[in-house]
């Protein structure tokens, strides 16, 4: 549903820099109270709207980290976040035993140096794995080729994207329930810290391979949980080196159909 205006300006800070290219846009669709004279806000609930929409828009994933690390305390605001993210509560039951574990990795850390060969080890199982069932599916082959080539890079350079290549990696665990929809509270879960990360001016990558980690008896280990009995998944959070510009997407009248 399109806002209409109501004689009153465009919220200010849309107009700075990296979101000067998207103000004339959003000034089509978004208008707010502002006291005059300050382009301040009067309407707290369309401001927090606008704020939201700039963060969704600004949400990039980074794959270049300046080697700096981000203060604790923001780790500590993203984590906040993703505690924050809906839960299965009927999966998870009435466990004492929290459902949501973070573990935090620093680049050189002991924690990291141990996880590395374990993490690559698995970038070569899912390799190998993956070109013996396309010798004998055409169809998986065609599907699966670009994937098969990624990791035969990741293979020749050594270097999981996402994992020792930014300050901080992130593992998130999420207690299995039943029915399994662990998968899908992650997902949330990391929605929730890549926009805070965003907000916070970091950069965040997910770690996709550490969902097959879940299983591996020695990475468990680092972690201090029992393996199968969690999903994982990892990010990867650290000052970009770049600036993205904004997501663009389609308007949403192209990619919406209103069913009587």
């Amino acid at each position: 549903m399109r806002l209409h205006h109501r004689n009153i300006s465009c919220i200010s800070f849309l107009s700075k820099a990296p979101y000067g290219h998207l103000c004339a846009k959003l000034q089509e669709q978004v208008w707010v109270k502002t006291v005059p004279g300050t382009g301040m806000c009067t309407d707290r609930s369309e401001q927090k709207n606008v704020t939201l929409d700039q963060i969704l828009a600004d949400r990039r994933s980074y794959r270049r980290f300046r080697p700096e690390y981000p203060p604790e305390d923001a780790i500590r605001r993203i984590i906040h976040a993703g505690l924050l993210a809906p839960f299965a509560a009927a999966a998870v039951g009435n466990s004492t035993d929290y459902f949501r574990r973070f573990f935090v990795m620093k680049k050189g850390s002991q924690s990291m140096t141990a996880a590395a060969p374990l993490v690559m080890a698995e970038i070569h199982r899912m390799s190998e794995n993956l070109h013996e069932e396309m010798k004998n599916n055409p169809r998986l082959r065609e599907r699966a080729m670009g994937f098969a080539q990624r990791l035969a890079m990741i293979k020749k350079q050594g270097i999981v994207p996402g994992f020792g290549t930014a300050p901080y990696y992130i593992v998130v665990a999420e207690r299995k329930g039943y029915p399994p929809v662990e998968l899908q509270s992650l997902a949330h879960c990391m929605e929730n810290m890549w926009l805070k990360a965003t907000a916070l001016e970091l950069g965040f990558q997910l770690v996709s391979i550490t969902s097959e980690m879940a299983h591996n008896p020695e990475f468990c280990n680092i972690l201090g949980i029992t393996p199968g009995e969690w999903e994982l998944m990892g990010c990867a959070i650290g000052y970009p080196q770049e600036i993205l510009s904004p997501s663009i997407r389609p308007p949403v009248e192209e990619v919406t159909r209103w069913l009587e």
